[in-house]
Parts: C-alpha cells; structure tokens; sequence
C-alpha cells in the first residue's frame, strides 16, 4: 500500500470519505478488518483493525465507526501540522 499498489481484497469507504480504505481477510471462519486513509500526504494511517463479529450485516458496527471517524480526525490534523 506505502507503494501505491492495490490490496486484493480492498474496497473504499464511501461514508467516511475519499480516500478511505477497508481491508478484508478472513481466517479460521472469521472475518478480519483493517481501515486506513491513503489520501493524506504525509503518510497511510492505519485508523482501526478490528474482528468483525457480525456474520450478517455489511456496514461498519456503531461503535467501530464512531472510533474510525475520531481517529480519521486526528490523522487529518497530524498530516497538516508542520
């Protein structure tokens, strides 16, 4: 990813934003996910990794989402700062 190559099982996040990253592997009958932001200059920051519990919905749980929007924040502030 640091190279500008696309994961194979990757899709974007359209409800946080452009240029942001779910993510998938699957192991041992559970479901992995990592979320990150490529749009920023300075660096991919990693917002959140987490096992997905959920065996039926597709959406980001409450609780990971509201996580991933505060981290997302400080990673814009981060990237901004001189």
């Amino acid at each position: 990813m640091q190279q500008g190559k696309t994961p194979l099982d990757m899709k974007k996040l359209a409800q946080l934003g452009a240029g942001d990253y779910e993510l998938r592997e699957s192991f041992d009958r559970n479901a992995y996910r990592l979320v990150y932001v490529a749009s920023l200059r300075k660096a991919l920051y990693v917002l959140h990794a987490f096992m997905k519990k959920s065996k039926s919905g597709i959406g980001l749980p409450k609780p990971d989402a509201e996580l991933i929007v505060v981290r997302l924040r400080r990673a814009r502030e981060m990237d901004a700062e001189g």
